[in-house]
């Protein structure tokens, strides 16, 4: 897609405009458009996320004008926004539009920073589709060419780059967790980071087996252990203010497979969990924004990358094993893995890269859907500050995060009378999974975010398509920038 700012637009030279409008205040110049007959019908009223498309003849072209609700004036928040938006803009792609604008002239929804950053997000997100394996047997369709009409559009500039990069970053995410795990693994997740960090501007270092086996990752390496594909331990940096002795770390989820291991998933529950590896693409996406956008902040990710399987190599339920922290762990069930994983990642960035706060996201716990379902990622922290700043983030992006409590009877329930930890303490699974990586943060400002609700979408809604969501990347671009 070709998505530009513009100051006019004319109608012969567009097949479709997508045009929205306050409940109460319908009106728009120079379009023929009977609204008075629309109210009177309550065929549209603006109601918010409400459609009527009208279809006019102009100089032998048909142009499909699709009236757009947004409610009442000041009512409608940034998360509704992006996604009536984007349906929208998805309803004229729809119709085959092939020159399309988005209207914040001429109407009484005026352009602003937050509805210009919201369109470029909105179209960006709204027009992904993940089609790479299918045959192509017709010929390439013309590019759609979108403009979102503005008055002064270079006052808007910085608005719609940094929008831009923001939608591509979580963009990128969603292709890493909607590539099958015969594609992407633990050794082509770390090359495609490689490209990435090239492309974008941050420094990659990518540890290989014998490395991890230097730094005793015996966590990390217990799961990894029953892949035939080595694991990857990804180290991202990025310097935006190297006089600043703070770093924020990101450790993201790298799980490229999770078959269960020896506590073996059922078929229905084994064929998405290429998404297990969620949390990484999160990290690897914000790390695309914020050096692209040239932060001045510095910022460190570490994904331990590998795959659960099952083979001779298999560490087994009822194993006492060791971690990089010198923690001993009892491990209950083989499919408590990435919490495993997460913990040598963790100890690694706090130890080894002097991160001055952390933040662990993974697709870590199935209990998280109980908690909030597919509306919010879960989250617990040790610092009330941290934490805040973690919420704002989520809200600016319009993506929601729910704040669970830590209870002293919780943290007892990690503890096992054979090792220092289990890593199947039970429930609340969600918060009992994240104070078990909790026990690794170093003492540091430190919050928890488990994604396994919001990481995949089963339809195409709003900015969603079908499969990867690209959750947490734009929250986590907005914490640094913060």
């Amino acid at each position: 897609m070709n998505l530009s700012l513009a100051s006019e637009w004319k109608k012969r030279d567009l097949d479709g405009l997508l045009i929205p409008m306050y409940e109460e205040e319908l009106s728009f110049e120079g379009l023929d458009i009977p609204m008075e007959q629309l109210l009177e019908t309550k065929r549209f009223e603006g109601k918010v996320g409400s459609q009527y498309t009208v279809t006019r003849i102009e100089d032998g072209n048909f142009v499909n004008m699709v009236l757009l609700g947004l409610g009442k004036r000041g009512d409608i928040g940034y998360r509704k926004l992006l996604n009536v938006l984007a349906d929208g803009f998805r309803t004229l792609k729809k119709q085959k539009v092939k020159k399309g604008a988005i209207l914040f002239v001429g109407g009484s929804v005026v352009a602003n920073d937050t509805y210009v950053k919201a369109a470029v997000e909105a179209t960006i997100m709204g027009d992904y589709l993940f089609d790479e394996f299918k045959s192509k047997e017709e010929e390439e369709a013309e590019e759609l060419s979108f403009a979102i009409v503005v008055e002064q559009p270079d006052r808007y500039a910085s608005v719609f780059e940094e929008a831009e990069i923001l939608a591509t970053a979580n963009l990128v995410a969603r292709d890493l967790v909607n590539q099958p795990a015969n594609v992407i693994n633990s050794v082509t997740l770390a090359q495609r980071v490689e490209e990435l960090g090239e492309e974008n501007g941050f420094e990659v270092d990518i540890k290989g087996l014998e490395e991890i086996q230097a730094l005793q990752m015996e966590a990390f390496l217990s799961v990894a252990r029953a892949s035939d594909i080595e694991p990857r331990l990804i180290v991202m940096r990025y310097k935006g203010d190297p006089d600043n002795e703070e770093i924020l770390g990101y450790v993201g989820k790298g799980l490229t497979y999770d078959a269960g291991g020896l506590s073996i998933k059922s078929t229905t529950n084994m064929v998405t969990m290429k998404d297990d590896m969620g949390g990484s693409a999160a990290v690897i996406g914000a790390m695309c924004a914020i050096a692209e956008a040239k932060l001045k902040r510095n910022v460190v990710a570490v994904v331990a990358a590998c795959e659960n399987m099952i083979s001779g190599s298999s560490y087994r339920p009822g194993d006492i094993i060791d971690s990089m922290g010198g923690k001993s762990i009892y491990i209950g069930n083989t499919d408590a893995e990435g919490r495993l994983t997460l913990i040598d990642a963790m100890h690694y960035i706090v130890t080894e890269e002097n991160v001055t706060k952390v933040l662990d996201i993974a697709t870590l716990t199935g209990a998280a859907l109980h908690c909030t379902g597919n509306a919010a990622s879960v989250a617990i922290g040790t610092d009330d500050q941290f934490y805040d700043d973690v919420n704002e983030a989520f809200y600016l992006s319009g993506e929601q995060i729910w704040r669970m409590p830590i209870f002293d009877e919780y943290k007892e329930l990690i503890k096992h009378e054979e090792a220092d930890l289990t890593n199947t303490a039970g429930k609340p699974g969600t918060i009992t999974a994240g104070l078990f990586i909790g026990e690794f943060n170093g003492g540091l400002p430190w919050v928890h975010i488990d994604i396994a609700g919001t990481i995949w979408s089963t339809k195409e809604e709003g900015v969603l398509s079908k499969g990867g969501t690209g959750v947490a990347v734009r929250p986590l671009y907005y914490l640094a920038k913060a």
